[in-house]
């Protein structure tokens, strides 16, 4: 198996609802967001897979030490060749690759956050700095469109979060900034033992109006001349946000299940985006 076809199987076994915003790219935009999504699910498995916070540390060190040897061209591991190959053909900051790390990493020492302030800079690394990367393969002329590649990365890992508050609380994690827990009187340990209940509803309507405003943001700021362009990122963003309603129509019943989407509809929503984009 050569290293895009790695990154291909690592992406089609995942079930991502990333994998129906690549199918219409042609093949070498394809390739190169493939081997990003690759590369960041290799990063995310360490964290989630690994139950040892130094064997984990170590782990991702050692992509740190991956992402380097790929951009100076002596790679080891098939997700680095694939990075190698696509980073020459598109302008992809080695930076902002270990910034992902960086996002990972907080994982590992920062299972609470304060305010939404803190929790921004989490979002930031593991998704707008993908949303910023993504833009770069997908092409743009205008820099208005780096906005909106941002906050459509908010707004997919705050959808994320909502989705996976359950399970992530079962990781020992929650996501959901302290103060608004506080805000709506849902303690810490009610998210623990998933308990639904009005004030966690509430709780959960809010985080859902958040995530929608950063949706609206970056739509907004797409410019006409980059929509066809960024047509996988409103892909995505139609799949996402239409798993973000179904989660607040079924009343947000997050705690003890994960809403999905079928592939079917998933496809439907992709094809009928992007022929209207």
């Amino acid at each position: 198996m050569n290293p895009h076809d790695y990154c291909h199987d690592k992406a089609a076994k995942s079930g991502s609802s990333f994998y129906y915003s690549f199918m219409f790219l042609p093949p070498e935009r394809r390739q190169a967001i493939t081997a990003l999504y690759a590369f960041c699910r290799e990063v995310d498995d360490v964290v989630d897979d690994c139950h040892d916070v130094q064997v984990a540390q170590t782990k991702l060190d050692w992509w740190r030490k991956e992402v380097s040897q790929a951009y100076a061209g002596s790679p080891s591991h098939p997700v680095g060749f694939a990075l190698k190959d696509v980073s020459a053909r598109f302008n992809l900051p080695r930076e902002q690759l270990l910034e992902i790390i960086d996002g990972m990493e907080m994982d590992l020492t920062q299972t609470r956050y304060l305010d939404f302030k803190g929790l921004q800079l989490y979002c930031y690394r593991v998704a707008s700095v993908v949303g910023l990367l993504a833009a770069e393969i997908f092409g743009y002329r205008e820099r208005q469109t780096l906005k909106y590649a941002h906050d459509l990365g908010m707004a997919f890992q705050l959808t994320n979060i909502i989705r996976d508050v359950g399970e992530d609380a079962r990781r020992g994690r929650i996501y959901l900034p302290i103060e608004d827990l506080q805000r709506f009187k849902v303690p810490a340990s009610q998210i623990m033992e998933g308990r639904h209940d009005d004030n966690f509803r509430a709780l959960m309507a809010f985080q859902a109006e958040r995530a929608e405003k950063f949706y609206d943001q970056a739509l907004a700021q797409l410019p006409a001349a980059d929509r066809k362009s960024q047509r996988p990122g409103l892909v995505m963003a139609a799949i996402y946000r239409t798993l973000l309603r179904e989660i607040a129509s079924d009343g947000f019943l997050v705690l003890d299940r994960r809403t999905s989407l079928t592939p079917v509809r998933k496809l439907w929503i992709a094809g009928k985006t992007w022929v209207r984009a």
